[in-house]
């Protein structure tokens, strides 16, 4: 214990009478009299009640600051007001002796320890030392500890071993902006912190390893995010030789959900096998590829059953329809839900009720009164339902369907059973897509999934016997609770399969062996079938303790900006250092 003889969560009823030294921060003096104070002293452990009773122990108290950190020399007795909320509440320590080992200078703190989850966010990064030591704030980083424990014991006990691999590596088109670290030895040539150790994990299986994890540090320049953080983020990655999507997600399903059952905020969560849903089927009935199954609410097309009704924004649009039963909210609730779904899909929502008479009321009851027996049989209505629609091209009217979904499980708890972990996998993803800037195909995802169907897929395509928008990958997401914690696919580890898979795109052999030299060259050396996956520790963690920014559970989170606060990251450095890496610095362009 070294100069301490208890910590400040340990002593109980049973140690009354003992000679103790405690050692923490002093977080409060209250001062009844001259001759009277209650202290407490809080560490990593817990609080203590310190009451002094003579005018030279209260005088001593009164001259250290809050949140130095002192040692107290004194004798536990029972406390004659106990406090049961407190797990030292039974005693307190009358003082002999207060020390003050490290002084806090400033009489006034940048917000109130206990409360500092209330303070500005900037105040909070800023001094996050002070933030951490919080209780509340310290615990969900307790937790992740814990969390990263269990899950190297049971990766670990899966047969996985666990490998780091390079920091400092080459820049990849791996979907992000790299971080870029100038190599001084080599003038105009840099390194790139890795965005994954995707490549090195399929090097790892072409080099004869089995079964590979490690909890991952990964960066990428992207903008935050209440579940992303900005410039880096630790994942548990893993891959499997020899193996096929159904053994990824063997492996995952049994590791994860004793976890979270153990450390979340709800004790249950998802047992094997979890729900899978192919990537176009999710859109279609949750309005998006990562649903939220604890709400039984899914969207219907209507698109024919309202075709001609005489309403305008569903004329020549894709509609769909979300029921729900037994909604007793108010026409301004309803307004509101409407109001909230634009905002968040920039798409308006309709709305029309079925009420305990069985007529349709309200909204855009009077286009659809008409046919209103079609509709009702066509969606099962029953009595006292709402039904909340969205319209427009198929992707606006599926993501307005989402967020009602969404938006409607947190307002009608009779239609979602929150306190729980629902993962589900999202399947069959589109191997290719239409950029949205390019107007040409692109990989809809990772480059590095195997096609569906393999080389004859792409040889069909090739020939025009099959559209190539339709070839499905080998890959799959994890979602739990409306939150994507991973993707992962079966690998494209044949280098004739690769190379035919990015002619697709309008990149050549040599264009794959520029790109990705040290991967496409070890699989010419005979590299076996293998998949992997990556779950997000952060979101993991965050989703375990309930809480709503993953900032919460990040030991020293970066801002929206991506600038450390405390740190005072990203900062300038000298002319040497420049001069050193061969970089100038040029100014932006006055106006741009």
């Amino acid at each position: 214990m070294q100069s301490r003889t208890h910590t400040c969560g340990e002593l109980r009823l049973a140690d009354a009478g003992k000679s103790v030294k405690l050692c923490g921060w002093m977080e409060n003096v209250r001062e009844v009299s001259s001759a009277l104070a209650f202290v407490v002293v809080r560490d990593f452990y817990g609080t203590t009640q310190i009451v002094a009773e003579t005018e030279e122990m209260v005088k001593a108290f009164r001259a250290i600051n809050r949140e130095s950190t002192i040692s107290v020399e004194g004798t536990v007795r029972e406390r004659a007001s106990k406090n049961p909320n407190m797990p030292t509440g039974d005693i307190e320590v009358l003082p002999e002796k207060v020390e003050i080992l490290g002084k806090c200078i400033y009489n006034e703190l940048p917000f109130q320890i206990n409360r500092s989850r209330e303070a500005d966010e900037g105040a909070r990064l800023k001094y996050r030392y002070l933030d951490l030591r919080n209780p509340e704030v310290k615990n969900n980083i307790i937790l992740r500890s814990n969390v990263v424990a269990a899950i190297r014991r049971s990766m670990t006990e899966h047969g996985f071993l666990e490998i780091t691999t390079p920091i400092l590596t080459v820049s990849s088109p791996e979907g992000a902006r790299d971080y870029l670290v100038p190599a001084r030895n080599h003038p105009g040539k840099f390194y790139a912190l890795p965005q994954a150790p995707q490549q090195f994990k399929q090097l790892l299986m072409a080099s004869g390893f089995d079964r590979y994890f490690q909890i991952a540090p990964c960066f990428r320049d992207e903008d935050a995010r209440a579940d992303r953080s900005p410039g880096e983020f630790y994942q548990l990655d893993m891959e499997m030789a020899f193996a096929s999507q159904e053994d990824v997600f063997a492996v995952i399903e049994d590791v994860l959900p004793p976890i979270f059952a153990e450390y979340g905020k709800y004790n249950r969560a998802s047992s094997a096998p979890f729900a899978r849903i192919p990537y176009a089927e999710a859109l279609e009935k949750y309005g998006t590829d990562k649903p939220d199954l604890r709400i039984d609410l899914t969207a219907a097309d209507v698109t024919e059953l309202v075709d001609d009704c005489g309403f305008g924004p569903f004329e020549g649009a894709v509609v769909k329809a979300v029921p729900v039963s037994g909604f007793a909210g108010t026409r301004k609730q309803i307004d509101k839900l409407c109001a909230d779904a634009e905002v968040v899909s920039g798409n308006k929502a309709y709305w029309v009720r079925l009420d305990a008479n069985g007529e349709l009321t309200g909204g855009i009851a009077k286009f659809l009164a008409g046919r209103k027996d079609a509709f009702v049989s066509a969606l099962n209505l029953a009595p006292d339902t709402l039904v909340v629609f969205s319209a427009g091209k198929k992707a606006a009217a599926q993501k307005t369907a989402g967020a009602l979904i969404k938006l409607l499980g947190a307002l009608c708890p009779n239609h979602m059973d929150a306190e729980q972990y629902a993962f589900c996998w999202i399947v069959d993803f589109p191997m290719y897509e239409i950029g949205e800037e390019s107007g040409e195909m692109e990989f809809c995802h990772n480059p590095f999934s195997m096609p569906k169907g393999g080389l004859n897929t792409l040889l069909a395509a090739e020939r025009g016997e099959i559209d190539p928008l339709t070839i499905t990958a080998d890959q799959y997401d994890l979602v739990c609770n409306g939150v994507e914690l991973s993707s992962g696919a079966v690998r494209n580890h044949d280098p004739e399969i690769m190379v035919k898979a990015f002619e697709m795109v309008n990149l050549g052999e040599e264009d794959v062996k520029a790109k990705f030299p040290a991967m496409y060259n070890a699989f010419c050396y005979g590299a076996p079938p293998h998949a992997g996956i990556a779950p997000g520790i952060d979101r993991m963690v965050m989703l375990l303790a309930g809480e709503d920014s993953i900032r919460e559970i990040i030991p020293f989170p970066m801002n929206k900006n991506a600038q450390d606060l405390m740190m005072g990251a990203p900062g300038e450095v000298t002319q040497k250092q420049l001069d050193e890496l061969h970089i100038a610095i040029v100014a932006p362009e006055t106006g741009k």
